[in-house]
């Protein structure tokens, strides 16, 4: 009986379920001899007298070996790597399959009742996939779920499935992955949400609160509104749902801030917050999307491979670290009295992170991407140098084709009601060439032009900070060194994309401005140009109307609503005469709701 899963299973798929250290010390395994019992079993016998037993119908993990190590060891590999040699190391032609076709009796069958019932709740409320299906060049078929990525290595094995969780939720997610593809095979679709929808109860009561606080203003509230805002937070957080919960939690400490005087205070976020738990309440989008998947706030990682993208000072005490996982980017969040390249994180230095590729044992994703690294005795990080792993990231990271990143960023929805996940658009554009660098020294802003190798262009758009004074100058001549690719957060501005970089991949490797004390360069002044007339009204209307819901609609001054009535006028002269109306009627909540959102998509699509 021929093994066609040990035949099926390829290089990176090995390194997937063990790591690439223990496939090349198998791969040097030699001596090994090797029978098939006639139901399937290969048995293996070691020069140094140690043994190995893969019977068919389970994985690696499930087989045995006389060595006594835990999990996947060298020597089971050695036997797998010893049998594709014997039989010629080649599988059959490739044929078309989907995880969907696995029935619900296998499920059950392989990993019980009570986690079929688990599964079944979470697929209730529902949930976010991006699926891949197979191919003759890359025959794993994957799923990437809320909090973690599920591949199948091997058509047809439950035994070869891989997940970057733990083995408490590893089972679950398998089978909510088989949900969604067999649910994809009858929708045609690789990017929806499965399952059922979701629960808003106790939603509207917590927007009536919102509401109520636009009314009496950040100015005029008080420490009950607060407490009961604070209440429904937690409310809303215990119904699992996240992203309201997660925008509830942070205009609260808005509140917090302006109270205590704080800087970090901000009339417009303050003002963006009350329209996004109103646009979330009474968007029909997806349910999971809108209001946050059934998950668990947190989810504890097995062995994890990370590669980093670079970093961004946020402020003194604040730094993010991005890291691109199988599928998606995850931010890494770090605060400390003082923020310098030689600052510990996680047993190494923000600088070697922000520049590194990282494996752990003990890392801890959020549903919303941020992921923790601790560090013991016991689970293990370690961290070396990126070398050439940007060229191998997946394409939902790597966009080499600027026209269809362009395209991906005009079809999302506005930000206030997507899945509230970190790093969402964080992207490596490679550089074919560098067409151009200025500086504009009134907006204190670098812009240089690349393009793709279709010719296609973007702009790379820095502003100086003083968390990172030296950036400018450090992105200036790494710009000049003939750039690989580029790192950072893209956005859509006038139907063009702009890059707000994070990392410069030079030929003499990876440049993080934010985190390099650079000397002054020598910044060419750009062409100074008429501001677009749309894109001024909309960002003084937003000014004005953030200024009306920080001081309260039930509390408006006169001098605040000839602002208003102003900023709508100039927004009717540049065409935009219904949410000039809608702005000129701002004083109740309804009025200000509908103005705002508009402003707000205005000033995404415009930039």
């Amino acid at each position: 009986m021929s093994r066609a899963d040990l035949l099926a299973l390829t290089e990176e798929s090995l390194i997937a379920l063990a790591n690439r250290g223990l496939v090349k010390r198998a791969a040097r395994e030699t001596g090994v001899v090797i029978e098939t019992d006639a139901d399937g079993t290969v048995r293996a016998q070691f020069a140094d007298g140690l043994s190995a037993v893969l019977p068919p119908g389970v994985g690696l993990e499930a087989a045995s070996c006389s060595c006594g190590a835990p999990g996947v060891c060298r020597h089971r590999i050695a036997v797998v790597l010893a049998y594709q040699r014997d039989h010629g190391a080649t599988a059959a032609a490739f044929e078309p399959w989907s995880p969907g076709e696995l029935s619900d009796e296998l499920l059950t069958a392989e990993f019980g009742a009570r986690t079929m019932a688990a599964a079944r709740k979470t697929h209730r409320s529902g949930y976010p996939v991006r699926l891949r299906r197979p191919t003759a060049e890359d025959p794993v078929a994957s799923a990437e779920l809320p909090l973690c990525t599920v591949r199948f290595l091997v058509p047809g094995e439950l035994g070869y499935v891989h997940t970057d969780v733990t083995a408490a939720k590893r089972d679950e997610f398998v089978v909510l992955a088989v949900w969604a593809f067999r649910e994809a095979d009858e929708r045609g679709e690789l990017a929806f949400e499965a399952g059922g929808g979701g629960d808003r109860e106790g939603f509207a009561e917590a927007v009536a609160l919102v509401d109520q606080l636009l009314l009496d203003g950040a100015v005029n509230a008080s420490p009950v509104q607060e407490a009961g805002l604070r209440r429904a937070q937690r409310e809303l957080a215990d119904r699992n749902l996240h992203w309201p919960a997660a925008a509830m939690a942070e205009l609260v400490d808005q509140l917090g801030a302006y109270r205590g005087r704080s800087a970090e205070y901000e009339t417009r976020r303050f003002a963006a917050l009350i329209s996004e738990l109103h646009a979330r309440n009474r968007s029909t989008g997806p349910k999971s999307q809108v209001l946050g998947s059934d998950e668990k706030a947190e989810t504890q990682l097995k062995r994890v491979r990370l590669t980093a993208l670079g970093c961004r000072v946020v402020d003194e005490h604040t730094a993010e670290v991005y890291f691109a996982g199988q599928t998606t980017v995850f931010v890494l969040r770090h605060r400390s009295e003082k923020i310098d390249a030689a600052r510990r994180v996680a047993g190494s230095t923000l600088g070697r992170l922000a520049v590194g590729n990282v494996v752990s044992e003990s890392a801890v994703r959020s549903a919303s991407r941020v992921v923790r690294l601790t560090t013991s005795r016991v689970s293990k990080t370690s961290v070396t140098a990126v070398g050439e792993a940007w060229t191998e990231l997946p394409d939902t990271v790597l966009a080499a084709d600027f026209a269809a990143l362009e395209r991906e960023l005009a079809a999302l929805p506005p930000a206030f009601v997507r899945a509230r996940v970190e790093a969402e658009l964080v992207r490596v554009l490679p550089v074919a060439e560098v067409l151009g660098v200025g500086y504009d020294p009134g907006a204190q802003r670098l812009d240089a032009v690349i393009a793709d190798a279709d010719g296609t262009t973007a702009t790379v758009s820095a502003r100086y900070s003083r968390f990172r004074p030296a950036a400018l100058d450090v992105l200036a001549q790494a710009l000049a060194a003939d750039p690989r690719m580029i790192s950072g957060a893209v956005r859509r501005v006038n139907g063009a994309v702009v890059l707000d970089p994070y990392a410069v991949l030079t030929p003499d490797g990876v440049v993080v401005p934010d985190l390099v004390d650079g000397e002054p360069a020598a910044l060419a002044a750009m062409a100074w140009a008429e501001p677009d007339p749309v894109s001024h009204a909309v960002a003084t209307a937003l000014e004005v109307a953030a200024e009306a819901a920080h001081r309260g609609l039930g509390h408006l001054t006169d001098g605040v609503r000839r602002r208003l009535d102003h900023a709508a006028a100039t927004l009717r002269q540049v065409g935009l005469a219904r949410t000039g109306d809608l702005l000129a009627e701002a004083h109740t909540p309804a009025a200000w709701h509908a103005a705002h959102i508009r402003l707000l998509v205005l000033a995404e699509r415009s930039g």
